[in-house]
């Protein structure tokens, strides 16, 4: 399924939610990412400062793949630097 989000807030929410169809608690979840329980609690609550590394890695253990929507204007030369 395909989401649009614009916010940090939204972000950590999705996150949630598949956390839970898991039925990960935030202390597993967080120990799979590598991160502790305070991180995914921040990011689950949109805290628009962690760490974008940490909340990538958080998405990727989730099963959550984040794409870019890169403008036209963008050349395919710039595309892979």
């Amino acid at each position: 399924m395909l989401v649009n989000v614009s916010s940090a807030k939204e972000i950590g929410s999705w996150a949630r939610k598949t956390r839970k169809s898991q039925a990960l608690d935030q202390v597993t979840a967080g120990s799979l990412a590598g991160s502790g329980l305070t991180f995914v609690s921040q990011f689950e609550n949109g805290k628009p400062t962690v760490q974008l590394e940490k909340a990538l890695q958080m998405l990727e253990t989730l099963g959550i793949r984040v794409y870019l929507d890169l403008p036209e204007s963008v050349t395919d030369s710039q595309r892979g630097e």
